[in-house]
C-alpha cells in the first residue's frame, strides 16, 4: 500500500514564520491535491520544549546558524522554532487535515534534535512511525513537506533503512538551502529513491 508522509507542514516553517522557507507555502496547495490519491497519510510535527538544546536563545553567546557540539554530533543551532502549544507549531491553516490518521511528533527531548520522523539524530528513540506504517500495510512511502533538505531528507533516509521503498514529491516540498538541495537530490537518486512531480501521481 502507498502512504503519504506529510513532513513538518508548519506555521514556523513558512514565509512569515521563526524559521521560514522560502516560497514555503507554495506546497499547500500541491498536498491538498495529492490527498485523495493515498489510502494512508500520515504527518510529523516538530514539537520542540522551550529550553531545547538546538535553539540558539538557549546558548549564551550563540547566533542562529551557529554549530557546536551537541552528544558527540555537529549541532546547527536555529531561531527558536515550533514551541509545543504555540501558533507557530500548528499545522499551516490551509492544510486540509482531515484525512491525517495519526501524528507523530519529534524533538520533544530537550537534550537531542530530530530531524527525520523516525527517530531522533542518535537514533535512540523511535518516534513509533515504521511500526505504525508497517502495521497498517505500508510498503511504499511518498513524501512532502519542509524541508527538503532536512528533516524531508532525514526521513527518506530512515525510511529506506527501515526498508520501506521511497517517493519525493518534488513540486510538494521546498528547501532551506537550494544549493544544498541539489546534492542531496543526487544523493537520494543515488539510494534509489524515485522523484516525481504531484502531477505524475494523481495522472496514475
Amino acid at each position: 500500500m502507498k502512504a503519504l508522509v506529510i513532513v513538518d507542514a508548519q506555521i514556523d516553517f513558512m514565509p512569515g514564520g521563526a524559521l521560514a522557507i522560502a516560497n514555503g507555502d507554495s506546497i499547500v496547495p500541491v498536498i491538498n491535491k495529492l490527498l485523495p490519491e493515498f489510502e494512508l497519510v500520515v504527518a510529523t510535527q516538530d514539537w520542540h520544549p522551550p529550553n531545547h538544546a538546538s535553539f540558539a536563545s538557549n546558548h549564551q553567546g550563540k547566533k542562529p546558524f551557529d554549530i557546536i557540539e551537541l552528544l558527540g554530533m555537529d549541532q546547527v543551532l536555529w531561531p527558536d522554532h515550533c514551541v509545543q502549544g504555540t501558533k507557530g507549531a500548528e499545522f499551516h491553516p490551509e492544510m486540509e487535515t482531515l484525512k491525517i490518521t495519526a501524528i507523530f511528533r519529534k524533538g520533544i527531548n530537550p537534550e537531542i534534535d530530530s530531524y527525520s520522523g523516525f527517530y531522533d539524530n542518535s537514533h535512540l528513540q523511535s518516534t513509533g512511525l515504521a511500526g505504525y506504517l508497517r502495521e497498517k500495510g505500508a510498503t511504499e512511502l511518498y513524501f512532502c513537506g519542509l524541508a527538503a533538505d532536512i528533516c524531508v531528507y532525514f526521513t527518506i533516509i530512515d525510511a529506506l533503512n527501515e526498508g520501506f521503498k521511497a517517493v519525493l514529491i518534488e513540486d510538494a516540498t521546498c528547501p532551506l538551502n537550494p544549493d544544498e538541495f541539489v546534492k542531496i537530490r543526487k544523493k537520494l537518486q543515488d539510494k534509489g529513491v524515485e522523484i516525481m512531480q504531484s502531477s505524475m501521481i494523481m495522472n496514475q
